[in-house]
């Protein structure tokens, strides 16, 4: 299994970050759906629920998105700032940068199993460790550089997409991997709402148990030679 993973190590990690991209479908999803409104991956969407509802349209939510985009930076400063001097690629800190995910993930997971109906204070701490995970995740994505494939936004992609089956060029030969990842991110939405209606904490069990997979197969994708790079920056 490892002689294989190491065989195409570029196709293996498009495999992984697009399903991580599904993962970050369904954790939107018990956000917005199971927690007040609040997008914990995509920041675009809550920058948007903000901005509206500071106007106090609808009933929108304000806090919710606030600690949820503080915690999506924070992840993304810590995840930026541990790989900073590590080439692109899966690294050791990778893994262990993925596995801090997980253990997020699960954590939250067993708080929504343990209290089915979170107090407020309680269902904020669950976005902002969400948006946290997020954040970390997407700057780890971000490091391995897979070409269109960030795993918590499509908007670029759907852009690169569309323009480039226009234009034509070699942007074309992307269009599978980017019409992946527009799928499997809907797609996950689909999944997690499908979960929410069983319970709150089955999403975000599902993303983990597919965060901890990755996470696996990504680590024994490393060359033999990357084992031995220095585990402090």
């Amino acid at each position: 299994m490892r002689e294989r993973l190491r065989q195409d190590v570029g196709r293996t990690h498009l495999g992984l970050m697009l399903a991580l991209t599904f993962s970050t479908g369904i954790i939107d999803a018990v956000g917005y759906l199971g927690l007040d409104r609040v997008f914990t991956g995509n920041m675009t969407g809550n920058v948007v629920i903000l901005g509206m509802g500071l106007t106090g349209v609808d009933d929108l939510p304000v806090v919710g998105p606030v600690l949820a985009l503080a915690g999506f930076m924070a992840g993304a400063a810590i995840g930026g700032r541990t790989l900073r001097s590590f080439d692109a690629g899966w690294s050791p800190k990778t893994t262990v940068l993925f596995s801090l995910v997980s253990t997020v993930l699960v954590a939250c997971a067993i708080v929504a199993f343990v209290d089915e109906s979170p107090t407020e204070p309680l269902a904020l701490a669950v976005t902002t460790a969400l948006g946290a995970a997020m954040g970390l995740q997407a700057a780890v994505a971000r490091h391995i550089a897979v070409k269109d494939v960030t795993t918590v936004v499509v908007t670029s992609t759907i852009t690169g997409l569309a323009a480039d089956s226009a234009a034509g060029g070699e942007g074309v030969n992307f269009w599978k991997r980017r019409m992946g990842a527009i799928l499997l991110i809907g797609a996950g939405a689909c999944t997690g709402a499908l979960l929410l209606q069983w319970h709150l904490g089955a999403g975000m069990l599902l993303s983990a148990a597919i965060t901890i997979v990755v996470t696996l197969a990504g680590h024994h994708s490393r060359p033999f030679t990357s084992q031995m790079e220095p585990f402090d920056s």
